[in-house]
C-alpha cells in the first residue's frame, strides 16, 4: 500500500512538473521580446513613393530644388500615398515657403524638414503611415 501511494505520487509530481513546463515554454514562445524585424531593401523600394522633384522659393528669396522618397509601412499606404501626392507637393511647398536657405545648413536642416514633413503627412493618411521621409535630391540656387 505504501508502495502504492509513493508511485502515484511521483506520477502526480511529474504530472504537474511536464504541465508546468509545457506552460513555460509556450509563455516564453509567445510573450517574448522579439523585436520587430527591419524590412530589406526590396520591401523598402515596394513600399516607396518618389515625390519629383520641386522647385520653389524660400522665405530667404533664395530658391530651392527638392525631391523626396517617402516610406510608408504597407501597400495600402503606398497606393494611398500615391493619390495624395498633390497634396503631399502642397505640404511641402508650404513647409519650404516658412523656411530660409540658413536652415538648411548642415544635416540637421535637411533631417529637420524630413522629420516635419512626416509628420505632416501623417496627418493625411488614412490606410497606414509615413515610416521615413528621404531628402534624394538637393539643390540650393
Amino acid at each position: 500500500m505504501k508502495s502504492k501511494l509513493i508511485t502515484i505520487m511521483f506520477i502526480i509530481i511529474g504530472a504537474i512538473t511536464l504541465i508546468g513546463a509545457t506552460a513555460f515554454i509556450v509563455f516564453t514562445k509567445f510573450t517574448g521580446d522579439e523585436k520587430p524585424k527591419e524590412p530589406t531593401i526590396d520591401e523598402v523600394i515596394a513600399s516607396t513613393v518618389e515625390v519629383p522633384e520641386i522647385t520653389t522659393k524660400l522665405l530667404s528669396n533664395d530658391y530651392l530644388r527638392i525631391s523626396f522618397n517617402i516610406q510608408t509601412d504597407n501597400e495600402k499606404a503606398k497606393e494611398e500615398l500615391e493619390k495624395r501626392q498633390f497634396q503631399v507637393k502642397n505640404l511641402i511647398i508650404k513647409e519650404l515657403s516658412d523656411m530660409k536657405s540658413e536652415e538648411f545648413k548642415g544635416e540637421e536642416g535637411i533631417a529637420s524638414l524630413e522629420s516635419k514633413l512626416e509628420v505632416r503627412i501623417n496627418e493625411l493618411m488614412q490606410e497606414g503611415k509615413v515610416v521615413k521621409v528621404y531628402a534624394t535630391s538637393f539643390l540650393p540656387q
